[in-house]
C-alpha cells in the first residue's frame, strides 16, 4: 500500500517522527523530511515493518528525492533532565529547525507535541503507517539511531547493543545486571525491574 503523499496539497509540509524512547540507552532521534508532493514509493512504510536491509536501502533514496530533511537527537543528559518525552519533542524541534526549506505545516507522528515553533501541525497517530513524509523520517531515524547503538556496541560489547540497540531486552538488562549501567544508559529510567534488584 502506498502511503499518502500530504494531508492538504499545495502547501509545504515536512513529516516529523522520533525513535528510541523506550530504549534504556542511547539518544532520542528525530528526523524531519519534505517530499516533493507528487512523490511516490511503494516500499517506504513505518521503519518498524521494514527489515534493516530495506531501511538501509531506502535511506539514500530519501535523501536523494526529498526536498530537506534532517536527523537530530537529544542526548541522554537531555532525556534525564527534562524527561524522554520532552526530549523526543526537543530532537524533533531541531530536525524541523535545521530544515534547509521552511515548512508551512508539520505531520507529527503520534497523539501530541510540543515545541517553541510557530509552525502550526497536526499530530497523527500510527502516522508513519499513513503519510509517506513521516514514514520517511521514522526510517532516517530508525537507520540513523540503530547505526549509532552498534558503533556503541564495539565499545560496551556486554549490553548486546548491536542486536537490541538499546532496547529492555532480556540480554540487555542480563548485562546490566552482571556490569552495571554505564554512561550511555539514562539514569531517569528503571534499567532493572524490581524483582531483579532484590537478586543482587
Amino acid at each position: 500500500m502506498t502511503l499518502k503523499p500530504f494531508l492538504e496539497a499545495n502547501r509545504i509540509e515536512a513529516g516529523c517522527d522520533e525513535v528510541g524512547r523506550g530504549c534504556l540507552a542511547g539518544p532520542v532521534v528525530a528526523a524531519a523530511v519534505i517530499l516533493p508532493s507528487d512523490y511516490s514509493n511503494q516500499w517506504i512504510n513505518d521503519s518498524k515493518k521494514l527489515g534493516k536491509t530495506q531501511r538501509e536501502d531506502l535511506i539514500e533514496e530519501i535523501k536523494a528525492k526529498a526536498l530537506a530533511w534532517k536527523i537530530a537527537e537529544a542526548s541522554v543528559e537531555e532525556i534525564d533532565k527534562i524527561n524522554i518525552l520532552n526530549a523526543s519533542f526537543l530532537a524533533m524541534t531541531r530536525a524541523i529547525q535545521g530544515l534547509k526549506i521552511s515548512p508551512e505545516h508539520l505531520l507529527i507522528d503520534g497523539n501530541r507535541f510540543k515545541s517553541d515553533l510557530k509552525t502550526p501541525y497536526t499530530c497523527v497517530i500510527k502516522g508513519d503507517g499513513k503519510y509517506a513524509s513521516i514514514a520517511a523520517a521514522s526510517i532516517l531515524a530508525k537507520v540513523h539511531r540503530d547505526n549509532f547503538m552498534e558503533q556503541l556496541a564495539e565499545e560496551f560489547p556486554q549490553y548486546g547493543w548491536e542486536r537490541n540497540v538499546g532496547y529492555p531486552t532480556k540480554s540487555h538488562r542480563e548485562g546490566i545486571q552482571e556490569f552495571g549501567s554505564c554512561i550511555w544508559h539514562r539514569k531517569s529510567f528503571r534499567l532493572l525491574p524490581k524483582q531483579l534488584i532484590l537478586d543482587l
